[in-house]
């Protein structure tokens, strides 16, 4: 498995931290320096695991930010909505765009965007307009991307963790572990599995 982080010093860490955790031999977990927003270091990225196993197996869009609870639709500044749009919606794409090639080349693809209930335009209010019409789009994408890499065997789909306890979800959310389990179950599916879904603990979500 590869552990993806913007500093290679804090991926090194968190990988160590796992495979200390899973015990000694039992996990093969390797850092990799990522940066969604840089072309460049995206590119590096697909390069390194080309070079290293000449396929990808899983791609897991998990990068995310800027929850703006403090804004409002109509108020909104536009600065902030680009800038979560840079890591929320053009991260993944771009990195779906590097790494579609090494995909194609597994037997057994999938490619899970991590997004949000905030993206759902069924239950769409007016709040955290940044976070939420850049998850919405990043739902748009996974259909897109689900129909033009179906015949190559790719299953794409968004899942929704919940609210976890993470940095961005603060304290009082799920565990991690059972937040993970969404896209552990989407990382898995067999290959007659669904593609082209939104789903939390493989349950079919709203769009």
């Amino acid at each position: 498995m590869l552990l993806t982080g913007r500093s290679e010093e804090a991926a090194r860490r968190v990988a160590a931290e796992l495979r200390d955790a899973a015990g000694p031999g039992t996990a093969d977990i390797r850092p990799l320096v990522l940066d969604v927003t840089d072309d460049g270091s995206v590119a590096r990225a697909a390069a390194r695991v080309a070079d290293a196993f000449g396929r990808l197996d899983v791609l897991v869009n998990n990068a995310g930010g800027t929850y703006d609870t403090w804004q409002r639709a109509v108020t909104a500044d536009l600065a902030v909505v680009r800038e979560a749009a840079e890591t929320n919606l053009y991260g993944p794409w771009r990195t779906a765009l590097a790494f579609a090639p090494l995909l194609r080349a597994s037997a057994h693809p999938r490619l899970v965007n991590v997004s949000s209930e905030g993206g759902s335009l069924t239950n769409m209010g007016g709040g955290t307009p940044a976070y939420s019409a850049s998850k919405a789009a990043l739902n748009a994408l996974t259909r897109m991307l689900a129909a033009e890499l179906r015949a190559d065997g790719v299953l794409v789909n968004a899942v929704c963790p919940g609210w976890v306890a993470t940095d961005l979800g603060g304290p009082g959310g799920r565990p991690v572990a059972e937040g993970a389990a969404s896209v552990r179950w989407a990382a898995t599916l067999p290959d007659d599995g669904p593609t082209g879904g939104f789903f939390r603990d493989g349950r079919p979500l709203p769009w």
